[in-house]
Order: C-alpha cells, then sequence, then structure tokens
C-alpha cells in the first residue's frame, strides 16, 4: 500500500507543477489524491515533510524561476501564470524564497530544483492496532483555538461533572480534533473537550457529540500531552502508508487512558483514533 500514496503524493506534485495558476486550494488538492480532506493534509507533511501550502508555494515559485529565466514573458505575466494576481505579493514571496528580486533572478539566470526528499519514516514508531470501536455519545465543551489551550476547556468539563456528580453516567474522556493543525490557523481550530455519556438528557451548559465507530487504527502514545504531535506524524507517515488501510472522512479523536490530576507526565497514555474506511 506504500506505493498507492507515494503515487498519490507524486500525483498532486504533478497537478501542482501542470496547474500553477489553477485552482490549487487545499479541498482541490486533496480531490486530486482521491483522499479524505480530514487526513490527506496530515499525510502529505507526514511523507514529505512540508504541508500542501508549502508545497504549492514552492512549486509555483519554482516555476516562475523558470519561465523568468527561459521564457521572455513580463513579471507581470509570470505572477499572473503561476497565481499571483498581484506583482507586488509574488515579488515578496519571489525574494523570501529564492534571496533576490524576480527582475534580478532573471538578469543572475539561476535555476533551483523544486522536488522534496521524501520524509516517510523520519518519526519515533508507537504501537498501532485495528479495532473496532463502539458508536460513542459523547457529552462536552466546544473549543475554539490553539490545540494545546485545550485544557481549560477540560478543567471545565471535569469540574462540572464533579460538580454534578455526573461520573457514574461517564465512560472514557475524549477530545475530538476537528481540524488539521497545519492547515488551519490556530485561532480557528476547533475541537471538542468530553467524554462518553450513558444518561439521559444532555445537562444544562453542555454539547453533544457523536462517534459513529467501527473499524479503527489506535495508536497508543505514552508521554506528557506536550509531545503527541510527533505521535501524529508517525502514524501519518510511517504506518498509515505501508498499510493497507484507508482513513475515513471524519477527524481523528483522543481517548485519555489516566488523568494528569494523579499521573505523572511521562506515564500518561493516550490513544489516537483514526477512523477507517
Amino acid at each position: 500500500m506504500a506505493a498507492s500514496y507515494e503515487d498519490r503524493i507524486l500525483r498532486v506534485l504533478d497537478y501542482i507543477h501542470d496547474n500553477p495558476g489553477g485552482d490549487l486550494s487545499l479541498d482541490q488538492l486533496a480531490d486530486v489524491a482521491a483522499m479524505s480532506r480530514f487526513h490527506w493534509h496530515r499525510v502529505f507533511r507526514a511523507i514529505t515533510g512540508e504541508t500542501c501550502a508549502q508545497a504549492v508555494r514552492r512549486l509555483r515559485l519554482h516555476r516562475a524561476s523558470i519561465w523568468l529565466v527561459q521564457s521572455h514573458r513580463s513579471l507581470s505575466q509570470v505572477a499572473a501564470e503561476v497565481g499571483y494576481p498581484n506583482i507586488t505579493s509574488f515579488s515578496r514571496a519571489f525574494a523570501q524564497a529564492y534571496g533576490r528580486s524576480p527582475s534580478a533572478f532573471r538578469r543572475a539566470g539561476q535555476l533551483l530544483p523544486a522536488y522534496p526528499n521524501f520524509k516517510t519514516g523520519d518519526y519515533p514508531m508507537h504501537p498501532v492496532i485495528i479495532r473496532n470501536e463502539p458508536p460513542r455519545r459523547l457529552i462536552g465543551l466546544a473549543h475554539i483555538g490553539a490545540y494545546d489551550q485545550i485544557g481549560k476547556k477540560f478543567e471545565t468539563f471535569v469540574a462540572l461533572c464533579e460538580t454534578r456528580a455526573l461520573w457514574p453516567q461517564l465512560g472514557p474522556v475524549i477530545g475530538i480534533y476537528l481540524d488539521n493543525p497545519d492547515v488551519v490557523p490556530a485561532a480557528e481550530l476547533r475541537s471538542f473537550a468530553g467524554g462518553e455519556y450513558r444518561g439521559c438528557s444532555v445537562p444544562e451548559g453542555l454539547q453533544e457529540q457523536q462517534l459513529a465507530g467501527g473499524k479503527t487504527a489506535v495508536l497508543t502514545y505514552k508521554g506528557p500531552y506536550a509531545g503527541i504531535s510527533p505521535a501524529y506524524h508517525s502514524l501519518f507517515g510511517n504506518w498509515l502508508p505501508q498499510s493497507d488501510e484507508e482513513p475515513a472522512d471524519v477527524p481523528c479523536y483522543e481517548i485519555y487512558l489516566n488523568s494528569p490530576r494523579d499521573t505523572a507526565p511521562e506515564d500518561l497514555l493516550t490513544e489516537i483514533c483514526l477512523p477507517l474506511k
């Protein structure tokens, strides 16, 4: 299956090369890859070492560098044909990437390679199993903002559960992460801090979320929450390309097997759950 993911990467890179001035939105590239929008960008970054947006910018500017040296197109024409309708923004981006203005680059006549080396395997390994997860009904609190700030919502959720004696009706504590932090600005990231609920009506002040369950890849991470990001890269960059699996078009979630209230950071256990088709 590794070749399949490699083929998707190459197909997307070829598409960017062939359509530098076209629609290179993240959703469009996910369509080209024929993969879930929720997970394609994580796979791309984990394998190539750069985000889709970085690849688009790099390949557009590389195409611009070729045209600057090997064609008689005007600067404004080059900018427009690689997706920069504003010559000022093009010149700024080009100078940041190549260390000189487009005009100076044209005079120097330099060319640079465009393709990166794949980075599969450059991440720490973690145990991954496939299991059939049950459907779950959750209650909790929505969070908008950087994922590393969701702890405040978890603290509030736990406090409400304690003051309202909800723990007998609750299963595991769970976090749902609805956006990819490599793609969505930190201030706009959506997540949900809560737990599985076995009661009837949703308690006042809390919200409800559903997890469909089903076939799921589960990576077990041991360590502080602050260090969990490389585990995601391992799941998407090491395990997934070597598996025979395809991610479902739904977000990842985390199941917390113990609590930072009574567990040392290095002993915290988190299951990163990737729903599969």
